[in-house]
């Protein structure tokens, strides 16, 4: 039983940085590559996020409750743990991935690593300065998401997110919010 659920967890895996290696090499037409001046301190960066809003693809679309769980390891990279459930009477699942943080980036680029085979880039665009809200990129700006310490995030702020990710280049109707509790389920704007 517990060599299926490995190997059906490596299968989902590999297929999602299938994905993303795929998405990762595709442009935005006329858009230079996302580039990012941020500067992230990695102890204030590790812990749980939780995902407010996403570009939707098959690996989180109709994920709910959905929250990275961010370690650093003894190397210095980030361990990180993605926690969602298909429905909020069902179980929480899990799925992990190793982030390697790239020198010289100020701790802001990261390439994420699933079953040591694929990788995917993760943008560091801004955070907050309280660090309770980041955002987060690729730099051809097929993904992107809104994460925050906070599972309830103000219209007025995810607004205001919206339009700093619109000033990167993002085409932001593409955006959509996870739900975090039970009442966003089916509602405008949500997956």
């Amino acid at each position: 039983m517990k060599l299926r659920r490995v190997i059906v967890s490596l299968a989902l895996w590999f297929g999602v940085a299938a994905m993303l290696y795929a998405c990762a090499d595709e442009g935005t037409g006329d858009m230079p590559e996302l580039t990012t001046s941020a500067k992230i301190d990695l102890q204030r960066y590790m812990g749980t996020w939780y995902v407010i809003a996403n570009i939707p693809y098959f690996a989180e679309r109709g994920k709910m409750a959905s929250r990275d769980v961010y370690r650093l390891d003894a190397d210095g990279n980030v361990e990180t743990t993605y926690v969602y459930r298909k429905s909020f009477d069902g179980p929480e699942k899990t799925t992990g991935s190793l982030g390697i943080v790239q020198p010289g980036s100020d701790n802001a680029r990261w390439i994420v690593r699933f079953l040591w085979l694929i990788h995917a880039d993760y943008l560091v665009l801004e955070v907050a300065p309280d660090y309770s809200w980041v955002l987060v990129g690729q730099p051809n700006r097929k993904l992107g998401w809104v994460l925050a310490r906070n599972p309830a995030m103000e219209d007025a702020l995810y607004t205001t997110l919206l339009s700093k990710l619109h000033g990167f280049g993002y085409d932001i109707a593409k955006f959509m919010r996870v739900p975090q509790f039970k009442e966003q389920v089916g509602q405008p704007g949500f997956q």
